[in-house]
């Protein structure tokens, strides 16, 4: 998995905030201004991928509407990306709306995962047994999904702020990409091995059960 780098002013390399692509930024300056107000410069960022522009005015991106999160992992149901993306577009006024939604995303992603989806704590627990690192359920508990201090999906958190949602963005990518994408990825791979080559590999492992 290649590792998102969100738009920075300035910068010639980074996703693109239109088509996602990590590729090379060519920058432009021009100028506005009124009667009476001096003038200011816009600076235009061009992706070498889809030819599209972001325009910035005073190093902050104003079009398009940015919001410096990752896009959703691919493999992610569509109901679970929806929460993703809404929670993306609300995180910079309400981060504790955002963080609502990312739990609910996060209980919604378990049952995807073939868990029960009615106690977080009790399906990552289940999911670590499964491959998840332990690391994650720490993580998780950090930003109360599990632990003691758990906060029930959907519900607002007075502590929850933008650093609390952020860490939930990144922590269903990548609960996604390591239970889903990985092993989809892996299987993929097997399946293009020639059928002798995937029958000698089956004997193998039928020998060492």
């Amino acid at each position: 998995m290649i590792p998102y780098t969100a738009p920075q002013f300035k910068s010639t390399s980074f996703n693109c905030p239109h088509c996602q692509a990590f590729s090379q930024h060519n920058w432009e300056t021009a100028y506005a201004g009124w009667q009476g107000t001096g003038m200011n410069q816009i600076h235009f960022s061009f992706c070498g991928h889809c030819k599209n522009y972001a325009i910035w005015h005073q190093g902050v991106m104003i079009y398009p509407e940015f919001f410096g999160i990752e896009v959703p992992n691919i493999d992610l149901e569509d109901d679970i990306k929806k929460d993703y993306e809404e929670a993306a577009e609300i995180v910079q006024r309400s981060p504790r709306g955002a963080a609502a939604l990312l739990r609910l995303a996060v209980q919604r992603l378990c049952k995807q995962l073939g868990q029960k989806g009615k106690d977080v704590n009790t399906d990552i627990a289940n999911l670590v047994k499964e491959g998840l690192p332990v690391k994650i359920q720490k993580a998780l508990d950090t930003v109360r999904v599990t632990g003691n201090e758990a906060v029930h999906p959907g519900i607002l958190d007075l502590r929850d702020d933008q650093e609390t949602a952020q860490n939930l963005f990144k922590l269903i990518n990548f609960i996604a990409e390591k239970m889903i994408s990985e092993p989809k990825e892996v299987e993929k791979l097997f399946d293009s091995l020639p059928e002798d080559k995937k029958e000698a590999i089956e004997k193998r492992d039928q020998k060492n059960d």
